[in-house]
């Protein structure tokens, strides 16, 4: 069946019980209620601190064809994940569903324990290096890996759609009564904004940790009552794959002129304004971005309501100097913004439910005035893929992406026209991760083409001095310059399936020939 993105969705999907077609950014109605844990008790004075990985996954009685859960804070210094699994492997259990908020390469370590059928199912925002060409090659899965949005898996958690049995919380400072934080010890990653869902609704809760502190600690991200199992362990994770210094604001050329082009839709867009809202992204156009709206706020006194998203250290300079009021905060990309979270009263940790999930009573995506997003290829459609690459293997995450562009305001996504000799601007991306009805302005260093959809935006950048076209003007000087690519030719069986954050199916990932 063709969904509401064109793309053609077979009605059964393997290892998937209903298969509900993407009807559209707000097509989904939601029915039923939240699902909550099960129900348990803790006499006073009992004891949660075990004595080892292996003693946690016995206490909660962990077995073969359960669910798993972790979060990716971490990044690519995390040691949890994969201490887990390997403990999970020693003790004969098979069959497991590892639902992670992301993977990064450092989970390549997981790859013989799937190929052993410890792990036969994985749901999670992406999956990136060696984990993605397994993901994509279709082996050793027993249904196509499951790509879910932060919104849609915390919507997907709530609903009961990804129930989970134990969720692993690495913990850089936990109490011996489970009070925990991301702020402190050697560990510190801070926003705890993954793991909150996770701790919420799964039925066991097992802290793991490498700074052990009396009780109580304070401030508190996953409260006590959340938590059943302690662990302490020697290293939770790697300091500098969790966090780096500041991130560098690119130098590359082709990236500040993408970055001052975004800089102008947003000064000329309409809402540049007192009490904006902006989120940025991680990557050098985006961060460049940020140095050159900054410019444009003090020039022109703007102050703006509230940042938000993955933090990093240009918001933190950003709030430090007043132009805007608060940030709120679901991950930090480096130590400024770990910093900021501890001593800023005016930078607010959140869960990735109040962040981005659809369908609660109002996730702080909905408040968002301009988002600015990467992308790995566009369409003429306005279709957006930051999951496969230009060979169809599986090397991304979806993130936030769809989530705030469905939020917000204005959704802006930044790339360069070209990608060596590959052209980004296609006929139709290979995967669509963010579906175009949502995009409203694509950026590169060759043009900027605002969505049809969006007239009133396109009416506003007319006095900026920018150079503006169609999405086809900017596919043809692509396509000039590199030739029209051949589709990637694909075979019948799917890999993996793109679920849109409110539990329809955007598209599937079909195995490369």
């Amino acid at each position: 069946m063709i969904n509401k993105a064109g793309r053609d969705i077979p009605l059964v999907i393997p290892g998937f019980k209903e298969v509900k077609l993407y009807n559209g950014a707000f097509g989904a109605v939601p029915t039923g209620r939240v699902v909550g844990p099960k129900i348990t008790v803790n006499k006073p004075r009992s004891e949660k601190i075990v004595k080892s990985i292996d003693q946690a996954i016995e206490a909660t009685g962990l077995k073969s064809g359960m669910t798993i859960s972790f979060h990716h804070h971490f990044r690519n210094g995390d040691y949890v994940l994969n201490m887990v699994v390997e403990a999970i492997a020693r003790k004969g259990i098979k069959d497991i569903t590892l639902a992670a908020s992301s993977l990064t390469s450092t989970h390549d370590a997981i790859i013989p324990f799937i190929e052993q059928g410890v792990i036969t199912a994985i749901e999670t925002s992406g999956g990136r290096g060696k984990l993605g060409e397994l993901f994509t090659s279709g082996k050793y899965l027993k249904k196509p890996v499951l790509i879910r949005s932060h919104g849609g898996r915390a919507r997907a958690i709530e609903s009961g759609e990804l129930a989970i049995d134990v969720a692993f919380i690495g913990a850089p400072a936990c109490d011996t009564y489970g009070n925990i934080n991301g702020i402190e010890g050697k560990s510190a990653c801070g926003s705890m904004g993954y793991a909150m869902c996770d701790a919420t609704y799964a039925d066991q809760v097992v802290a793991i940790t490498d700074h052990l502190v009396p009780h109580p600690l304070f401030p508190i991200s996953i409260p006590q009552t959340n938590v059943d199992y302690i662990v302490e362990v020697d290293a939770i994770g790697d300091p500098k794959g969790i966090a780096s210094g500041a991130l560098r604001i690119s130098r590359d050329p082709k990236e500040l002129i993408i970055a001052e082009y975004a800089a102008s839709v947003i000064e000329y867009s309409g809402y540049f304004k007192n009490d904006y809202s902006l989120q940025l992204g991680s990557g050098g156009a985006s961060l460049a971005t940020a140095q050159f709206i900054k410019e444009k706020m003090i020039e022109q006194g703007i102050v703006g309501s509230f940042g938000v998203g993955g933090i990093t250290a240009p918001f933190i300079d950003m709030l430090e100097q007043g132009l805007f009021k608060t940030l709120f905060d679901v991950q930090d990309f480096d130590i400024p913004s770990i910093d900021s979270l501890r001593n800023n009263p005016n930078h607010l940790e959140m869960s990735a439910s109040y962040y981005a999930n659809p369908h609660n009573r109002g996730p702080i995506v909905n408040k968002l005035d301009v988002v600015i997003l990467s992308a790995t290829e566009v369409d003429v459609d306005f279709n957006v893929n930051v999951i496969t690459n230009s060979n169809g293997v599986i090397m991304g995450a979806s993130g936030g992406h769809c989530d705030t562009a469905a939020g917000a305001g204005l959704s802006i996504v930044v790339a360069p026209l070209l990608r060596g000799r590959l052209p980004m601007v296609l006929d139709r991306v290979h995967t669509i991760v963010t579906p175009g009805e949502t995009v409203d302005v694509i950026v590169t260093e060759r043009g900027v083409a605002v969505n049809p959809n969006r007239k009133d935006v396109l009416e506003n950048l007319k006095e900026a001095n920018i150079p503006l076209m169609s999405i086809e003007e900017l596919q043809h000087i692509a396509y000039s310059l590199t030739g029209k690519p051949e589709a990637i030719p694909v075979t019948d069986d799917i890999v993996g399936v793109v679920e849109y954050r409110d539990g329809t199916i955007l598209d599937v990932i079909r195995k490369p020939v």
